[in-house]
């Protein structure tokens, strides 16, 4: 067998690993559902209502409503959606979320000048809209009130690629995308306190007012993957429903 040959079968061999190693890190965080975003948001929602009676929700990118959105216990709450992707779109303002945001300045719209005690973004999974989505919301959250996010702990960097176009990868279908970059980003602003469930693909928490945690990591100036896993728990402050619950009580 020749020395090219030979090179050749180990770099598919490593290949091969690899790939095996993303699928098997991929199924890991399938299965790992016990607890899923709409547990932590109804959860959420009873924390507020021993302070506020009659909590507003806020959902950000809803796709189908039965998935999440209609499972929410909260009884004033509105959606906001574009319906790309779903073109029932059965949603309260079927509009982007920086449309929605720039009408929330207007005196003429119905919401203008209400805050939100939750607001859960699970929109375009990229970086700079979340972002977007997570400053804006700040803008209009309650003092004591919760940003959610999902897709914040991507389990390979291939969940984390920037366009869930390129789906024949080792992860498949399943797409965290960037979301994480904002959510980190975010956990270093100084006026706020943050953590992150490790379950269902990541649910990060945001708060004002709780104190539930601050990132022990230094933030990557160019957001680095590997970086990313080499400090995950310390930068996601990644902790259980169950130690989060007792935390919050």
């Amino acid at each position: 067998m020749s020395a090219i040959t030979s090179f050749k079968r180990a770099i598919k061999q490593s290949k091969d690993d690899l790939e095996l190693k993303y699928k098997q890190l991929g199924s890991d965080a399938k299965s790992n559902m016990s607890v899923v975003r709409t547990d932590v948001i109804n959860y959420l929602a009873h924390v507020i209502k021993k302070k506020n009676s009659t909590p507003r929700y806020l959902e950000i990118g809803v796709r189908n409503p039965e998935h999440n959105f209609n499972k929410v216990e909260i009884i004033e709450k509105y959606s906001v959606d574009p319906g790309l992707e779903y073109e029932k779109n059965p949603v309260y303002f079927q509009l982007t979320s920086d449309d929605f945001f720039k009408q929330m300045t207007s005196h003429d719209f119905e919401l203008f000048g209400k805050k939100f005690d939750l607001i859960f973004i699970d929109g375009l999974h990229k970086a700079t809209q979340v972002q977007k989505d997570i400053k804006n919301s700040l803008n209009h959250l309650s003092n004591d009130g919760f940003i959610i996010l999902h897709d914040c702990n991507p389990p390979t960097e291939w969940h984390a690629r920037s366009d869930f176009a390129y789906k024949w990868t080792p992860a498949e279908a399943s797409w965290n995308g960037t979301t994480w970059k904002a959510f980190v980003q975010a956990r270093h602003f100084d006026d706020l306190q943050s953590c992150c469930i490790d379950s269902d693909w990541g649910i990060g928490l945001i708060s004002k007012a709780y104190k539930l945690g601050r990132p022990s990591a230094k933030l990557d100036e160019f957001f680095e993957f590997d970086y990313f896993e080499e400090n995950r728990e310390q930068l996601l402050g990644l902790i259980t429903f169950e130690d989060f619950k007792r935390f919050i009580e």
